[in-house]
């Protein structure tokens, strides 16, 4: 299992899908979560949380969180990616905080909620006030109804935690397993055993998988040329890039590309009100 870190956080996007099992991750974006169909199991930091349908959750920038979905059922999910730099009124607090139960349950969701997670779901050319001011509303709400505490108590001090966050800042460089150690005052042989045993693979394997979420991302939602993406996501060249890429999706990042067919579509807002 793979720890990956997404770059989320170019403005207000959606997907409404089936969920899947997803390894732990995190990215600066803020994250609302609503289970429409089923459920789901959602885990943040340490905790475990059971999701029903009609349950919401937003997990807060760079907090680890994964996925897990059993059973048989019909299960669909809202996930909304918003950009913390959109809302300055509440930036502090998205950096410095996180919900101390992420999840709200159905019955104390507000209507409003609702209506907001779904018009962003649904939208695909709307107002970009508009667009704001609904994921303004989402946030207005939570920061009301749901007590916060200090990210530090949400597994920073953990081992794992901090791996993950030091590959997120620094998988675009030439990283290695010493100089990770060094800088988290730990042994390489540690690191290593925690990498094994925790994700199942090599320190090597982990960053490359962490490079390689973020090439998907920019494959599928820029016209960045692949050298570029290549480069901007930390591998030394092109050949070891496509070799490591067709190694997991079975295809070269070109053809990777041109079966997605078009680049996807989200709404993105800056932090002016406007579309870019």
């Amino acid at each position: 299992m793979l720890l990956v870190y997404e770059n989320r956080n170019t403005g207000v996007s959606a997907e409404w899908k089936k969920p899947v099992h997803v390894p732990p991750h995190l990215h600066e974006a803020i994250e609302v979560v609503y289970v429409t169909d089923g459920e789901i199991e959602l885990g943040v930091g340490q905790e475990l949380f059971h999701m029903d349908e009609g349950d919401f959750a937003i997990i807060f920038p760079n907090v680890i969180h994964h996925y897990q979905v059993f059973g048989q059922k019909k299960n669909k999910v809202i996930y909304l990616y918003l950009d913390p730099k959109l809302f300055p009124s509440y930036y502090k607090e998205l950096q410095n905080y996180s919900p101390e139960n992420p999840v709200v349950k159905k019955r104390k969701v507000h209507p409003d909620v609702v209506n907001a997670i779904k018009y962003l779901a649904e939208i695909t050319d709307g107002n970009p006030m508009l667009i704001k001011a609904y994921a303004q509303m989402i946030l207005a709400h939570v920061f009301t109804t749901m007590p916060l505490i200090n990210k530090s108590a949400v597994g920073r001090d953990d081992l794992i935690y901090n791996a993950v966050e030091y590959v997120a800042k620094n998988f675009r460089e030439n990283i290695s397993l010493e100089k990770m150690a060094y800088e988290l005052c730990v042994s390489k042989y540690v690191l290593s055993r925690m990498f094994a045993k925790t994700f199942h693979c090599n320190f090597s394997k982990y960053v490359n998988g962490v490079r390689l979420n973020y090439a998907v991302t920019a494959l599928e939602n820029t016209m960045d040329s692949i050298t570029n993406i290549c480069l901007d996501c930390g591998f030394e060249s092109q050949r070891t890039f496509n070799r490591v890429f067709k190694d997991r999706y079975k295809i070269t990042p070109r053809e990777y590309r041109k079966r997605r067919g078009l680049i996807n579509k989200s709404v993105v807002v800056n932090d002016r009100g406007g579309k870019r």
